[in-house]
């Protein structure tokens, strides 16, 4: 079942009681001496839990579900880690209802059916409620979740479903309208720290047999990302390495022995985290393939929030890739997505992709200059009224004021282009743009220069020299690049890409757009 995030930060509890009935199927089995040390330290009272202080106000739906007080189903909603199946722990051991657990994994209709079955005769004749907590709600099918709904409608069962995905995609609508949210975040480093010390104190833990040291409990704390299953896990596995060793205390060689995962120097919260990020964002920008993975790598390792990678991605790609290669930023919002769909460790897959793409394609930071030009310009006041041909024309009264009067539409004219004033006044002529000469963008500079002059009513020799100049002699990226080198080397000097033949064709009268189509549509 999924992993636990929430556990006691108290006094020891006592002896603990599991509902009768084989694991999985009737409840859970009973805490035993050799259990792991996560379900040794797991609590047994809400008051023991730490992190979700949203969810634990007096009277919150999480207290009423523990405490039964009120028969309502809920959806547990949060990472792996955050304390979903502790939470179940709870509502198992807390009164005298049934409790039934199953995971979806391995559940089908058919069960689903049997235990919603039993839950109404126990309560036609008088027996005890029943709680029904499934695990990875979300991998039930939309007929698996539709058995649930009369059951759950009726409170012949109350449902206790936990989910990794978001429920709004992953659970049916009428189920989820049955139900109460909640939502739960995973610990903070503070958090997990002090479960760690408690544990190498407590009864239930270590009993203080051994020591933890300050860069040890660094260590399995950035191992741990908000995962204390994972943190306790990584603890007990160190201290059976120090007891094997006979020594008295955990130390940071041990810690990375025991869990085969070398130490990195990284605080997410300090200068090694932005010194990594701005070493793997500049060795992607220059081309550095080896050291970008590296860097990608070490923040992995390190326990670095995987979104925050993706999204440095996705800024990248534009940020630096931009025209040279439109397709970069397609590359890392897939990988965004993964992350949140696949998750790690498998998403790092799909991160090294992604990176190795950006980190190889050709660069460009035309989009990042033409932006930040338009937006300087802006701020400084340029830029007047809308032009009135491009006003809105589409309500009443609009062509009284003019709106609309005198727009030319391009698909009128057979190149798809017609000279027109789309920039305030007083922007006339304005250059934001400046194509580079790599990778794909090569061809729109060639195009670039012929669609101003014709969008801008120029005789050609008044056109801007705008080709650039002669790409850098990179050859493993030249010989990368045949389908955009073939483009450029085909398109005659006053080709716009689209048919030249007839009346449009340019050169003729119609490159200035004066015989184009009158007003057309909006």
């Amino acid at each position: 079942m999924e992993s636990d995030a929430l556990f006691s930060l108290g006094e020891p509890a006592g002896p603990r009681s599991a509902p009768d009935g084989p694991a999985g199927v009737d409840g859970f089995t009973a805490v035993a001496d050799d259990s792991p040390l996560p379900v040794r330290m797991r609590p047994v009272t809400l008051d023991e839990l730490v992190g979700q202080n949203h969810l634990l106000a007096p009277g919150a739906p999480l207290r009423q579900l523990v405490s039964g007080g009120a028969p309502m189903s809920v959806i547990l909603w949060g990472p792996p880690g955050s304390g979903k199946t502790t939470i179940a722990h709870l509502v198992a051991g807390a009164t005298d209802r049934r409790f039934v657990a199953m995971s979806a994994l391995s559940a089908g209709v058919k069960d689903v059916r049997a235990v919603i079955e039993t839950a109404r005769r126990q309560r036609r004749s008088g027996g005890p409620q029943t709680v029904l907590f499934i695990d990875e709600v979300h991998r039930f099918s939309k007929t698996q979740q539709d058995s649930l709904l009369a059951a759950v409608e009726d409170r012949t069962v109350t449902l206790l479903a936990a989910t990794t995905e978001n429920p709004y995609f992953s659970v049916i609508s009428p189920l989820l309208s049955r139900c109460v949210l909640l939502t739960l975040q995973p610990l903070d480093d503070e958090a997990v720290r002090g479960l760690l010390r408690r544990a190498v104190v407590d009864k239930r833990g270590l009993d203080g047999l051994l020591a933890l040291t300050a860069e040890a409990e660094d260590h399995l704390v950035r191992l741990a990302a908000g995962d204390v299953r994972k943190a306790l896990t990584a603890l007990e596995a160190a201290a059976a390495s120090a007891t094997a060793l006979g020594g008295g205390q955990i130390d940071l060689a041990t810690a990375e022995q025991a869990v085969d995962v070398a130490a990195v120097r990284y605080d997410r919260d300090g200068d090694a985290h932005y010194d990594v990020v701005s070493a793997f964002i500049k060795s992607m920008r220059g081309s550095d393939v080896d050291a970008a993975v590296h860097w990608l790598a070490r923040m992995l390792v390190a326990g670095e929030d995987a979104r925050f990678i993706a999204r440095r991605l996705v800024i990248f790609a534009s940020e630096d890739v931009g025209m040279a290669d439109p397709g970069a930023l397609s590359v890392a919002t897939a990988a965004a997505h993964a992350v949140e769909y696949v998750g790690l460790p498998e998403a790092q897959l799909n991160l090294a992709q992604a990176v190795i793409h950006l980190a190889t394609a050709p660069k460009s930071n035309s989009a990042t200059t033409a932006i930040g030009a338009a937006i300087a310009d802006v701020r400084a006041g340029r830029g007047g009224p809308v032009p009135r041909g491009l006003r809105d024309a589409h309500y009443a009264g609009a062509r009284g004021l003019g709106h609309g009067t005198g727009y030319r539409y391009p698909h009128d004219d057979q190149r798809g282009v017609v000279t027109q004033q789309y920039v305030p006044d007083d922007l006339v002529g304005t250059d934001y743009y400046q194509p580079s000469p790599h990778g794909a963008e090569r061809a729109v500079a060639t195009r670039l220069p012929l669609l101003r002059r014709i969008v801008r009513g120029l005789p050609a020799a008044a056109a801007r020299p705008e080709t650039p100049p002669s790409a850098p002699s990179v050859t493993a990226q030249t010989a990368s690049e045949p389908s955009v080198t073939a483009q450029t080397a085909s398109a005659p000097s006053d080709e716009i890409g689209h048919p030249t033949t007839g009346a449009g064709a340019p050169g003729t009268t119609q490159d200035s757009g004066a015989d184009a189509a009158g007003e057309g549509q909006q």
